[in-house]
């Protein structure tokens, strides 16, 4: 693990898979919100086998780099995290230098990467999208139920086993969400409205996005933040009205939010790794 400072002063932590060699390529994980960057060593040590380096920052208010309550991302904090994983993916570049650079981004972290690429796609060979949705959609029903986050994701399967069942059917995958003591909040309500602006003036009309940027889309069809897929619908639709080319759309049947903790997570991974590997060559 290693840190940085980012604009404000905050020092961000970083884990790190090095891959046994020249890496062929790097691949940074952005992870959601309520949890933390180790919960994807799974993936990145199936990359690092492959040959690929991998990184994944501590999000601000979150894990290591959390300061004082969990989910605070102090002031301009949304917009702050999406600078951290730019900042993060121009050192990785330096650290690499001339190999190809993928984001992954799951769940918020794909929100934040809906951002990034708005004005950053440049620095990428490609980004994967993984539990994602048309934020300004997904908040306009969460505002419509009453604001209760646990209830409206929750809502779909009662009874529930816990509050958590929402994110996948691996009950397993679900009780160590539930005994992780940096697992299970929400993000501040000042970043909340911030990423609320964001998703209706910005990532609601994505025409900045570099046109040949390779995007992935990867969902489950019981994900409730998508509405029987027709968030995640939109987000693709709108993708290619701002005329991208490269665009892959993958959903899983009676697969939840967490798709890389899901039961068939295999099978997940390995549709995301195949795409990885074609998008950098």
């Amino acid at each position: 693990m290693f840190t940085f400072t980012s604009s404000d002063g905050l020092e961000i932590h970083v884990h790190e898979w090095p891959a046994p060699g020249e890496p062929r390529g790097i691949v940074q994980i952005s992870h959601g919100m309520g949890e933390h960057a180790a919960r994807y060593a799974h993936l990145a040590e199936r990359l690092n086998r492959l040959g690929y380096a991998v990184y994944a920052d501590d999000h601000r208010g979150h894990g290591h780099t959390m300061k004082g309550t969990p989910g605070d991302l102090g002031a301009n904090g949304w917009n702050l995290l999406v600078e951290d994983m730019v900042a993060l993916s121009r050192i990785v570049r330096e650290r690499h230098p001339g190999v190809p650079l993928v984001l992954v981004g799951h769940s918020l972290g794909s929100f934040a990467a809906q951002q990034y690429v708005l004005d950053y796609a440049d620095l990428l060979a490609g980004v994967a999208l993984s539990g994602t949705t048309a934020v300004d959609a997904l908040m306009e029903r969460i505002i419509a139920s009453g604001g209760d986050l646990l209830s409206f994701f929750n809502a779909p399967f009662q009874p529930s086993r816990t509050d958590a069942d929402w994110l996948s059917r691996d009950e397993s995958q679900v009780d160590a969400y539930i005994a992780d003591p940096w697992c299970g909040f929400a993000i501040d309500d000042a970043s909340t409205g911030d990423l609320a602006v964001a998703a209706a003036e910005r990532l609601a009309a994505p025409s900045s996005v570099r046109p040949a940027l390779p995007v992935y889309v990867m969902v489950g069809e019981e994900d409730v933040l998508n509405a029987g897929l027709s968030h995640s619908d939109l987000v693709v639709q709108r993708y290619r009205t701002a005329g991208l080319t490269d665009l892959t759309y993958r959903t899983y049947p009676g697969a939840r939010h967490e798709i890389l903790n899901e039961t068939n997570r295999d099978e997940v991974e390995s549709d995301l790794v195949a795409w990885i590997t074609r998008v950098t060559g």
